[in-house]
């Protein structure tokens, strides 16, 4: 009566989700501010278009943007790769589920065997009346075995595969994001970079008309020859910035069809045809610190392992205490023909009720709870760090796409004022009123300031990404996880 009460008390403590030792998992609490310190400079920008967090990549108005991104969150391999390893994660977490319930088995077999009489055993049967050397033997059995976890061992890993699934989950759409806003930080690079070349290229016609005009003045005896050799100096310099813009271009479009996940030239023919500098939309619902938390995907991460962590705790604590199992067998066996198999007599059974304690092992045992704490002290401390960093990425695209913006429209207004400054040096150099030399420092500033303002506009967009990027845009956290 005493070993079935024990019995029955295993079973309700064993089928019980209550108990676990070990320590709950609570959420870190992290202080944060109301507000990002550039939130009122973006939320003051005017902008043409307005961009969703969900899909801002749209927001840029440029339709083939748009596609190139939808095609690289279709292809790309980095996304392949987080695919497997959700399914990876998937796959332990159903182990760690399967480890709480019972598991059967099935066997069966039969026999033949020929006793040699040259043994002491065969001897001794041989000199028994009616031995046959011969003998056969049939068994066929099922088995089950369950671990009941009465103290939460298996409940705890099964929380710790659970979290590692859902990091795994949350990691799979952080490298959507990323995919996302690579291919169109690319992809505006590309952009930027065509568009520097063509100004290079319009500058090195505007050099070339320069070296004509003066070649034709220093043929009619108008201008010395040193002027001549200082506007073929000008030339080949310009004509020098373009194949290192060139270079840089090559490699965009290159990482821009891996990102694509098709070989380096797929999309060149495409890209080719330069197109203006795109402009950055308005950032719609910027929210607050607090809203990283739940809507980048890498935090989820960290907070997701931080829980893993603490679960393994539990894991490792539990190790302090015995290990009860059940298993059972029910079956039949014979040693005479196969039809005998099944009947009355060849009937068995059995019932085990198990004990597993590491009493001689608390060294080791202490060893690795400390190592699990130690570990969860560095999840910890890896999300907390997390969190500071997510809101440091926001802050500064906010300052850059800021400054920018306000760099690129200082750099218009200048190009529009050098234009003019140079189209009057090239007109009093034509009338002979100044050097050659004041034409050609026209030239070098217009040149100098047209690149850096087409270099702004194309950061300040790519910032705009780097923005969308740091706040988590790309999905929706309710729908996703």
């Amino acid at each position: 009566m005493v070993t079935h009460r024990f019995l029955a008390l295993l079973l309700s403590v064993g089928v019980s989700t209550g108990c676990a030792v070990g320590p709950d998992y609570r959420q870190p609490d992290v202080p944060l501010p109301d507000r990002y310190l550039g939130q009122s400079g973006v939320e003051q920008r005017h902008a043409s278009s307005s961009a969703e967090l969900v899909t801002w990549w749209e927001g840029f108005g440029d339709p083939l943007l748009a596609r190139l991104v939808s095609v690289a969150l279709d292809q790309n391999l980095d996304l392949a790769q987080a695919s497997a390893r959700v399914t990876q994660a998937r796959a332990g977490l159903g182990l760690a589920n399967a480890a709480l319930l019972p598991s059967g088995s099935a066997s069966a077999q039969a026999a033949r065997n020929y006793q040699s009489i040259e043994t002491p055993l065969g001897k001794l049967l041989d000199a028994t009346p009616g031995f046959d050397r011969y003998g056969n033997s049939y068994e066929a059995n099922l088995g089950a075995t369950w671990e009941l976890d009465v103290f939460g061992g298996l409940r705890r890993g099964r929380e710790a595969a659970l979290a590692e699934y859902q990091a795994s989950t949350a990691g799979a759409t952080a490298t959507r994001l990323a995919v996302a806003a690579q291919t169109a930080d690319l992809y505006i690079t590309v952009r930027g970079l065509q568009s520097r070349i063509a100004i290079a290229r319009q500058q090195v016609e505007t050099q070339q008309k320069l070296l004509s005009t003066v070649s034709l003045l220093y043929s009619k005896g108008l201008a010395a020859e040193l002027e001549v050799r200082q506007a073929e100096g000008a030339l080949a310099q310009v004509r020098a910035t373009v194949p290192v813009l060139e270079t840089g271009l090559d490699a965009a479009l290159n990482g821009l069809d891996v990102m694509l996940g098709v070989p380096p030239g797929t999309y060149r023919v495409e890209l080719a045809g330069p197109k203006a500098i795109l402009a950055a939309p308005q950032l719609a619902g910027t929210g607050s610190p607090a809203d990283l938390l739940r809507r980048r995907p890498d935090l989820i991460v960290a907070e997701r392992r931080l829980a893993a962590a603490n679960a393994r705790i539990g894991v490792a604590i539990a190790e302090y205490y015995p290990k009860f199992s059940l298993s059972a067998l029910l079956g039949s066996a014979t040693t005479v023909a196969s039809g005998n198999l099944f009947s009355a007599g060849a009937s068995q059974a059995a019932g085990v009720l198990g004990l597993r304690w590491r009493l001689f092992d608390f060294g080791r045992i202490n060893a690795q709870i400390e190592l699990a704490r130690g570990q969860e002290a560095e999840a910890l401390a890896a999300y907390r760090q997390a969190v500071l960093r997510a809101t440091e990425d926001v802050e500064n695209a906010f300052s850059a796409l800021i400054k920018r913006e306000d760099q690129a429209g200082t750099l218009a207004q200048g190009e529009t004022s050098l234009t003019q400054a140079r189209n009057a040096s090239f007109a009093a150099y034509q009338k002979g009123v100044v050097r050659l030399i004041e034409v050609l420092h026209a030239d070098e500033s217009l040149l100098r300031t047209s690149d850096a303002r087409a270099q702004a506009q194309t950061e300040s967009a790519r910032a705009a990404v780097a923005a969308f990027k740091a706040l988590g845009g790309g999905w929706e956290p309710a729908a996703a996880l």
